[in-house]
Formats: structure tokens, sequence, C-alpha cells
């Protein structure tokens, strides 16, 4: 029955006149407000101190869209938005050159999220149905992209806070991690150079090697100091001794 009225309707020969050919309708719904989806992330990244080179090991995600029409789409838009916000905060960035010229015009030279970057998504939601449409539903697409680059980005952060990194800006690739990696090192060590300058400068002057082993010894119990020799040991030997020469 449906598929006669429809031919019916298109071949429009048995149509009152002034009724066009044709079986379509329009109808536009305004809703009273926003919808607004929910969710919590964990990413647990491991950072190599040698190359700056970061690998997400898990990411946890729970959200909530409301009323979940399809399972699979719902999978499908969690899983893409992820790995986009993954790769905002460890791989994409436009780069340009002091003339103002475009280095990553093309896909050959901007960094793209590849499966082999991601882990498998660890994924759950649950479902608290909006009123503010008839189906209860709640946006998706853009919840990875969202949630995504704050997770990995504190989980790298918080890799890098005990070896004195204090800030961090995205994308986190390998080589500003390991500038930012090299620059705390070089900052506690002009902590220690400081600290055994001002502590000569205490010690009278009239025993020359006192003054020189004395500010060595204060040097070496600053706390900050203590703390870089646990992180870079190699490094504390080499300040401590240019230390030493520079006051011989």
């Amino acid at each position: 029955m449906v598929q006669a009225v429809a031919q019916e309707a298109h071949r429009g020969a048995k149509l009152p006149p002034g009724v066009e050919p044709g079986l379509e309708a329009a109808c536009t719904w305004d809703s009273p407000d926003f919808t607004v989806p929910f969710g919590a992330y964990i990413a647990i990244v491991e950072v190599a101190r040698e190359t700056g080179q970061v690998q997400v090991r898990r990411f946890i995600g729970v959200d909530d869209v409301g009323n979940v029409l399809s399972p699979l789409l719902l999978e499908g838009q969690l899983h893409g938005g992820i790995a986009q916000g993954v790769a905002e905060a460890l791989r994409e960035e436009v780069v340009y050159d002091e003339a103002g010229q475009c280095l990553t015009s093309t896909f050959m030279d901007y960094a793209v999220p590849r499966a082999a970057d991601m882990p498998s998504f660890e994924l759950s939601y649950t479902v608290t149905p909006t009123p503010v449409n008839p189906l209860g539903a709640k946006g998706v697409g853009e919840a990875g992209t969202v949630g995504a680059p704050a997770a990995v980005m504190s989980a790298v952060f918080d890799a890098l806070r005990p070896l004195g990194v204090r800030a961090l800006d995205m994308p986190a690739g390998p080589q500003r991690i390991w500038a930012a990696v090299r620059r705390a090192a070089g900052r506690t060590v002009r902590i220690t150079l400081k600290v055994g300058e001002a502590a000569a400068a205490a010690v009278p002057a009239a025993k020359p090697a006192a003054v020189k082993d004395e500010a060595a010894e204060r040097a070496l119990a600053h706390p900050e100091v203590k703390r870089f020799q646990e992180l870079f040991p190699e490094s504390h030997v080499r300040a401590v001794r240019n230390l030493k020469e520079s006051e011989t």
C-alpha cells in the first residue's frame, strides 16, 4: 500500500489540480536548551628521558551522552575523537619558518595520528537522558577532542615534574620535551653555582682552601642540588667540579 501511494504521488497523473507531484515533508524543531554531555578520562603515558618520546600506554574513559541510539556509532565517534585529541596533545602542529612560509603544508610533513600511536582504548558510558529533546540523546562527536588533550598533557607533565620541568606547551613532541628536560637540568646547575658563590662570599677570605671546600659543601647540601643529583648524577658532578675549579 505504501509503495502504491508513493508511486501515484510521484507520478502525479491523478493528483488534484494545484498539487505538485512528490511525497515530501519538512519540519524544523528548535531545542529549548543545549545538551551537556560529560565524562572523565585518564591517560597513562611513558616518557623517555633521553629522547623525549611519549608513548600512551593506557587510555581509560567514561562518557555520558544520554540515550545511546547506536552503540557502534558511539564507539566510533569516541575512538576518532580521542585519537584526534591525543594527536593534538603530542603531534599536530602547523609550523612556519622565519619568513612566514608554512613548513607543514602537506600530510607528508603534518603529523596526523596513526593507529600505531594509540593504545586500545578502555571505554564505557553511563546514561543520563537529557530533558531538552524527545530522544534524550546528547552530542558525542567532540567529546574525545575535548577531554583527551587535557588527560594526556596532565600525564606527561606529571611524568616530567620530578625532572624539574615546570611548564610545557602543546604539542609535547620529542624535541620539545627533550629541550624542556635539558633546560630544567641547566637551571639546577645554575642554582648549584649560585649557592656555591654565596657560600664562598660568606666565609672569611683568610683561608682560601677552607673557602673553596666549604662553598662546595654548602652547595652540595642545598635541597635543589640534592634533588638534581638524584636525577642527573653525572651533570651534578660536573657542576660541582666546575664550581671548585672556578674558585681556585
